[in-house]
This record gives C-alpha cells, structure tokens and sequence, in this order.
C-alpha cells in the first residue's frame, strides 16, 4: 500500500471498534484506519464488548481467555503504524454503577494512552454502542458514529435490549455525523446527519489468480463449497448438516475461527481454523463455489453487510449465499431452503460461464478500499469545516 494523500492529514483519531484488531481478518475501520494512520495519529481501541455473553454460552469461557490475551498487551504500536489499545474495563454495562465506573476505568486509561501517543482533540470515530459511556470524556473534535449492524438484535451478548437502545440513541444526539456499512440500516434510518458509506474490497488481493493453493486443501476432492471468516452464531449449522448428507461428494472447506456454536461432524466438512489474511487467497484458490451460509432467521445477520461478499465476488467465483438485502443487486444466487441451496449451487456448477465471472468481478473492481478512505476523509474534511464555521458564528453572535 502506497503512502497516497487521502485527503486528511495531520489530524488525530481515536476509533472504538467494535472488534479486535488483533484476531480478525481486516474489517472496515482496518482497511480504512491503516490508510490514513500514513498521514494522521490514530489510536484503535479494541472492543469494548457489549457485556459479557451468558453463562450457558458455549464461547462463555472462550471468549473470556481471548479478552484476557488481549488485556496483556494494553497499548502496542502496530506494524500499519498505529497505536492499538485494549483497556481494562468491567465486561457489565447495565448497572448505573457499573457505566460510572467504566467512565472513570475508560476516560483515565484513554487519556493516558492519548497523551502517549501525542494525540488531543481527537475526531472520535465510535463504532460499539457500549463507548457511550466514555465518548463525552474526552474532549473530540469531532464524533461520528458508525452504524454497522442491528445493535440490538445481537445474540452474542445478555445486555439488555433497552440499555442497548439507550446507548445507541445518546450516540446518535451526540454524533456530527452518523455513518451507515449497511444499505438496509442506512434506508431505515431518519437521523438527518447520516451517511452511507458502503463496504469496500481489496480487490487485487482477491483477484490474484498467480497464487498457489494451500498444500493443506489442495488434495481435497471437488467440488468445493469454501466459507472464511467467524463462524459463529450466524452459522446455519444444520443447512450445513444436512447438505454434507444430502451431497457427500461436496466438500466443504471452512477457513476462520471457529466458535463452539458450530460444531459438525461429517467427512466431508473441513475446518482449517484461522489463516492470515494474506494466505486467504492460496485457500479460496482450491474453492469451486463461495458460500455464505448463515441463518436464514436472524435478524441480526439479514441487516449485515459483509464483506467477505464483496471478496468473494472479487474472485470471480459463484457465489450461493443467505440473501441479505445488501446484495439484492448483487450477481450472486440467493437461497431460502435447504433445496434451494442444493439447487443454486447445482445451477452454478453446471452453468457458470466466463461472462458470469466478469461481471462478479466488474460489480466490485472499483469499490476499493482507496477509494472508500477517500470518501470518508472528504466527508469528515466537510463536517468539521462546517463545525468550525458554526463555533465561530457562535462566538460572533456571543460577542454582539
């Protein structure tokens, strides 16, 4: 990635994620944040959670010993350039007492870290609804709130639905700005601030036909049906049972972290567990068939956006998935049953051709990641000129 002038320079950054940075292929604010940290300080401050998940969640203690590794490395600087921060904080969001104490734990640790850094009056990019309960402490230049799911539809967390929709709706009244990842949350909003700023791919990465496959997947008999990234409660695992039985010459190979939500026991399932991002290619190399299979009942996932769409799409493979509003224009072959599942992957199978694959790669080759930081970098140029004009209206009108 080139040093390129995106349009921002000089400007600090604080981001709430609501990931990782360290155990996640690259999501939006990765792409977008590894950009513009050439010419801007950032600070990325790994998931804050939204509460611990239940007791008899499967990945209660998983998840447990995962924060915890992530606790022990604090601040680092990354090798993009960033500075990269998990802070210590009480996994309890509900109490009034427990938000207070999270402010004082959050706000003293940030701040910290900030000054560390050289960072002040930072444009505050706020990504997790749990931030709330920090965002005003620390004095940002600019907030904007990036909307990226059905907050309150996630199935991974026991916080209440109500504190949730609180959280989310003080970050909306304190918000410059309120960008949307998702077509469906973006349409359904009112808020008069927002912003649609759709996900993006690198698509060199994922057009790379030169790659060699993985010696690991290599010997798999085909067809193949691949999937990579979390495979957790989104995961349709009986889809996946049932077409493994139904089908025992398909194989499927399944690349990323798996969470003890999917389990499957069937020979001609694969899981080749967490792969870097820059191997990714060398396994979708051996793939016949992209695959989404996510329920087809959550509400969580039918508002998600992912990205991996976009990367599959960039291979110039088929694609059969779960069908997500966002890709409703998308040349891609929707399913809402078992059978249809079997028979849209039969169809690509068959009847895929060089023209079909042309024009997957044509629907997302310019939608790069450049270009998306550019977008942004433009956007918050405008919001803060505007916000400044409006101070010094402000202190004109004071003065008179």
């Amino acid at each position: 990635m080139n040093d390129q002038d995106y349009g921002l320079t000089g400007e600090s950054i604080v981001c709430f994620a609501g990931e990782d940075w360290w155990y996640h292929h690259p999501h939006s604010k990765n792409h977008i944040l590894k950009r513009l940290a050439k010419r801007n300080k950032v600070l990325f401050i790994n998931s804050l959670s939204m509460g611990l998940p239940a007791l008899s969640n499967p990945d209660f203690f998983l998840k447990i010993r995962r924060k915890l590794r992530s606790y022990m490395r604090w601040l680092r600087r990354a090798p993009e350039g960033l500075w990269v921060m998990t802070p210590i904080n009480l996994p309890i969001y509900g109490p009034r007492w427990a938000q207070t104490l999270n402010r004082w734990l959050l706000s003293v640790q940030i701040r910290w870290a900030m000054r560390l850094c050289g960072i002040s009056r930072p444009v505050l990019w706020v990504a997790i609804p749990s931030a709330a309960v920090v965002a005003e402490a620390l004095d940002a230049k600019l907030v904007m709130y990036q909307v990226s799911d059905k907050y309150d539809a996630n199935e991974d967390s026991a916080l209440d639905v109500n504190v949730i929709r609180g959280f989310d709706r003080r970050l909306r009244e304190m918000a410059d700005l309120v960008v949307y990842s998702g077509r469906r949350l973006y349409e359904e909003s009112s808020d008069p601030r927002k912003y649609f700023l759709q996900q993006a791919v690198d698509y060199p990465h994922f057009a790379n036909e030169a790659v060699a496959t993985a010696p690991e997947v290599a010997a798999i008999p085909g067809p193949v049906l691949g999937y990579f990234g979390a495979m957790d409660f989104v995961m349709d695992v009986k889809l996946i049972e049932e077409v493994a039985r139904l089908r025992p010459e398909w194989h499927w190979v399944l690349v990323g972290l798996r969470s003890n939500l999917t389990v499957i026991d069937a020979p001609n399932v694969h899981f080749t567990g967490p792969k870097p991002y820059e191997k990714l290619p060398e396994y979708i190399r051996r793939f016949d068939i992209c695959v989404l299979p996510w329920k087809l009942s959550s509400t969580f996932t039918s508002y998600g956006s992912a990205i991996k769409v976009r990367e599959y799409l960039a291979t110039g493979k088929p694609v059969v998935m779960a069908p997500l509003y966002e890709y409703k224009d998308a040349p891609v072959r929707f399913y809402e049953s078992t059978e249809e599942f079997v028979a849209a992957v039969e169809d690509a199978l068959q009847f895929d051709s060089p023209a079909d694959r042309e024009r997957r790669q044509a629907f997302v080759r310019d939608g790069t990641w450049d270009m998306r930081t550019r977008q942004l970098a433009q956007l918050l140029q405008i919001v803060m000129q505007q916000r400044s004009l409006n101070d010094e209206r402000g202190k004109s009108v004071a003065r008179v």
